[in-house]
């Protein structure tokens, strides 16, 4: 997969333009495509359009596979590709829409640098769009394919089967297929669930499937968000909240997500904080079956005990485990939570954990919290390969190789 050697030129040479002026283009191009394609707001997730983490993560994966086709000493940009890939499969995303983001993104571009973009530029930047998107359109038809999913039809009904309230604003759905079976998927994947809202818009959100592979139903885990700093409170979630069931029936996606349970038996260190816990329970509730005797450190931190959602769960596959041990940072009221070890106060500090320097590692978190464990981790000795993160909502930290070497 390369440039012809007149566009990798021309792409050497304006890489540092588009680079800097990323983030602006894409805040031309996503009004613009959508007031052209208002159909195309029932797949993006509009919370992240305002908030800009969407098109922060669009310029920088553009930028990012624009270096690596220029530059041989590069970082990878494969594991964001797949990444991409998974995240745009449980978004029932097609490849026509390619067309109609590739003619919009360039559009943008011309708009924002003008007459900096002549004709030969133009076309070397649509080499790079087209590259970048057919490398996506074939993982992504790849994945559908395995899953058995009609690209056409990418999204199947399920019926609410019980709800557990886990804390004051978290709660749990067991999901069962209204017909056939759950596809088959891997510990840590994830799924989107899409749901028409009183407006008439219709928006989909990802969430983890917080249980292990059960073949029947799959179990979700949600939290209702709450709009800080003037952002409005999460309109899925709420929705979930007040109106998901036992007998509701709800759009959901096929499982996705490359953050995975690997099938090793080296010791595993998992990390957590908040609804972080997530894919963790469903790695915990996996390896108390499959392997209850393999070495595994779990270091979750929270804001207080009730609000440490699937806890139940966890202290049970703990305690079911020979070579499992757990600690939990609660910022309100550790010395009086009733956890399997005693809890610290404040927030997490792994200065004086011990893990082994052969460890995987397992994060999930706000991505400043998972900056800051994986320091700490990389300083014990494991080394930075070993240490595997998932990431609510748009990835801007594997986009932007600087980040991603911290």
């Amino acid at each position: 997969m390369r440039l012809t050697p007149e566009s990798e030129q021309i792409v050497a040479a304006t890489a540092g333009v588009v680079a800097q002026h990323a983030e602006q283009i894409t805040r031309v191009f996503y009004p613009d495509m959508f007031a052209a394609h208002p159909e195309l707001l029932r797949v993006f997730n509009k919370a992240n359009q305002a908030i800009g983490e969407q098109p922060q993560a669009l310029a920088a994966s553009v930028v990012a596979f624009a270096v690596q086709l220029i530059d041989p000493d590069a970082p990878d940009f494969t594991p964001v590709m797949q990444r991409i890939a998974h995240k745009h499969v449980s978004l029932g995303i097609k490849a026509p829409e390619y067309t109609i983001v590739g003619h919009h993104l360039l559009k943008a571009v011309k708009t924002v640098l003008g007459d900096a973009i002549t004709p030969e530029v133009a076309a070397a930047w649509d080499e790079v769009y087209w590259l970048f998107g057919c490398s996506l359109i074939a993982e992504e038809a790849k994945l559908y394919a395995l899953a058995g999913t009609d690209p056409a039809h990418p999204w199947r009904q399920y019926r609410v089967v019980e709800r557990f309230e886990e804390s004051e604003d978290v709660f749990s759905l067991l999901l069962a297929p209204v017909r056939g079976e759950v596809p088959s998927h891997r510990t840590g994947q994830y799924v989107a669930i899409a749901v028409d809202l009183p407006s008439g818009e219709r928006q989909p959100r990802q969430y983890t499937i917080s249980s292990g592979p059960r073949g029947d139903s799959l179990r979700v885990t949600i939290k209702r968000v709450h709009g800080v700093d003037g952002a409005p409170d999460g309109q899925v979630s709420g929705w979930l909240h007040a109106n998901a069931r036992p007998g509701s029936i709800l759009d959901v996606s096929q499982p996705a997500g490359d953050l995975v349970l690997d099938e090793s038996d080296a010791p595993l260190v998992l990390v957590s904080a908040g609804i972080g816990i997530t894919p963790i329970a469903a790695i915990m509730e996996d390896l108390s079956r499959r392997q209850p005797d393999r070495m595994v450190r779990l270091f979750h931190a929270d804001k207080s005990h009730d609000h440490h959602a699937l806890y139940d769960s966890l202290r049970r596959q703990v305690l079911a485990m020979s070579d499992a041990r757990c600690q939990m940072w609660y910022e309100e009221q550790a010395e009086q939570a009733p956890t399997l070890h005693p809890a610290r106060s404040g927030f997490m500090d792994l200065s004086d954990i011990e893990v082994p320097a052969d460890a995987q590692v397992f994060m999930c978190g706000p991505l400043p919290f998972m900056r800051t464990a994986r320091l700490a981790l990389m300083e014990k000795g494991i080394h930075s390969e070993n240490i595997h993160y998932e990431v609510f909502g748009p990835d801007l930290w594997a986009q932007n190789p600087e980040s991603a070497t911290v």
